[in-house]
């Protein structure tokens, strides 16, 4: 593989000899069934995203009695923690289990990550705190990334990742309806404990079954090799994008763009439940529906696109239709709308992708991995600040609602004599969801930005700073990004 390659240039006090390898802390991690494969990464991601998938339905009902009067506010801080110990750690993470492993990583991240699930039923403020806490090695995604790199050559790599995006969206298009059902006809209480069954038997296969991935004579010959702060700082991509006046507008516009959508993500399943009186099924068969028309979006529309329009127009094309779908949530007061708005929402997905073939298009080969690792970057910051801004925006304008009242609300129309307790009831009328409305305005700065993005070619800036941090780094450890970028072949490949 290519990445052994480069390493055996590496000077020889850099590679693990046989006779050390005893001592290495992670060789106990070694043991696994069969070669290092692909399938080995699809079957941790599975089951984890299945056990968060199953509990969609039994989160919302806790967050609602835990919260009755600040539910999204909550929901927004809750999350928008986690997002933003991802965004640090992430890294750090990264880094690491280019020394020891990545199926200590895997073991790791999984368990961290799934620790909250068992006390959503114990203890509920311990829940909301470890899911907080757990940010730190919420992560696990991007160790599968670093995995697959490992077992895979470099023209295989991205039907790999489609493969392993493609699992995720599986897990996350079944896993919610199911756990619905279970609930309604037996009780949530089953569905929490098939949940954890669930994520145990992914740590368990883990510790099994997946054989670690990362040669040994890749690594440094030490369990306490050095590692750079450069390497662990989550800024550091974020720090050059001032570099060139291409990569900042293309920046500005990823950051107006996704902050709506990351908050978006981080509330709607509660919003379309608590506010517009979805069910739990019908929230379950919202997130399928949608999912299904996402893939078709990114895959046919998205290439149609790209062919006969370009790039550009493609990211203003679904700018647009982004614009659109956050102002039709916002606004909206029918479950009709929603289902309509998903449609939009559907297609507004293609606006990253295109991004991401704007910048293999005009950015030298050599620029590839830093311009994609900024605009990466930008996301993830924008994982953490999204669901508290949101669920700033729902507390400002008193949209704190229980089950009690959004069922009154979404049928207020037919039931026009029934009285109501909800504070400012007029106002949540007219506008429900005050926060995509602000995400609709953002994109619509988005929109002016990305309309003045420069079609030549990218600066030489960022060039000369990439290869001086490949001269500083060199004789470090061979990391493998965390936060992977993709290309958009990748992009489409993974949708």
């Amino acid at each position: 593989m290519d990445d052994i390659e480069t390493v055996e240039s590496a000077p020889p006090e850099r590679l693990q000899t046989a006779d050390k390898k005893s001592e290495r802390p992670y060789s106990l991690m070694g043991s696994g069934i069969g070669e290092p494969s692909l399938y080995h990464a699809l079957v941790v991601i599975f089951l984890e995203f299945f056990a968060w998938g199953l509990l969609t339905t039994p989160m919302i009902t806790v967050l609602n009695e835990t919260f009755p009067d600040h539910t999204f506010l909550m929901n927004g801080l809750i999350v928008g923690i986690k997002g933003l110990l991802s965004f640090l750690s992430a890294p750090l993470v990264g880094a690491l289990s280019d020394v020891w492993g990545r199926k200590f990583f895997l073991v790791v991240t999984v368990f961290f990550t799934c620790a909250p699930i068992p006390l959503i039923h114990i203890n509920t403020w311990w829940y909301f705190a470890m899911i907080s806490i757990s940010g730190v090695f919420a992560v696990t995604f991007s160790v599968v990334f670093a995995y697959v790199a490992d077992v895979t050559d470099e023209s295989e790599r991205s039907a790999a990742y489609g493969l392993v995006s493609a699992t995720f969206a599986a897990s996350l298009v079944t896993s919610p309806a199911l756990g619905a059902y279970l609930g309604r006809v037996y009780s949530e209480t089953l569905v929490v404990a098939i949940a954890t069954a669930v994520a145990l038997l992914d740590v368990f296969f883990i510790l099994v079954a997946v054989p670690e991935s990362l040669p040994e004579k890749v690594r440094p010959s030490s369990w306490g090799a050095p590692i750079s702060w450069e390497q662990a700082d989550p800024f550091a991509a974020l720090k050059k994008v001032g570099k060139d006046n291409t990569i900042l507008m293309l920046c500005v516009t990823v950051f107006l763009s996704y902050l709506p959508e990351a908050g978006q993500y981080s509330c709607f399943f509660v919003y379309l439940k608590l506010v517009m009186g979805f069910s739990a099924e019908a929230v379950a068969t919202f997130i399928a529906v949608v999912g299904v028309l996402s893939v078709f979006a990114q895959t046919a529309v998205l290439g149609l696109l790209m062919r006969t329009v370009g790039a550009k127009a493609t990211i203003l094309i679904g700018l647009v239709f982004e614009m659109l779908q956050l102002a039709w949530y916002g606004f909206g007061s029918q479950m009709w709308m929603m289902w309509s708005a998903g449609v939009l929402a559907a297609i507004s997905s293609i606006s990253y992708p295109a991004i991401s073939a704007f910048v293999s298009m005009h950015a030298d080969a050599d620029k590839q991995g830093l311009v994609q690792g900024m605009i990466t970057g930008v996301r993830g910051l924008c994982n953490g600040l999204g669901p508290a801004l949101y669920g700033l925006i729902f507390y400002l304008f008193n949209v704190n609602l229980n089950d009690k009242d959004a069922v009154k609300l979404s049928h207020h129309s037919s039931h026009s004599n029934e009285t109501t307790h909800i504070e400012d009831i007029s106002l949540i009328r007219a506008l429900p969801g005050p926060p995509f409305v602000f995400g609709s305005f953002l994109v619509v700065c988005a929109l002016l930005v990305a309309f003045f993005i420069p079609e030549g070619p990218l600066g030489s800036t960022l060039k000369s700073n990439a290869r001086r941090s490949s001269d500083e780094n060199i004789g470090g450890p061979t990391l493998v990004p965390l936060m992977h970028p993709l290309s958009l072949e990748e992009e489409i490949a993974a949708l």
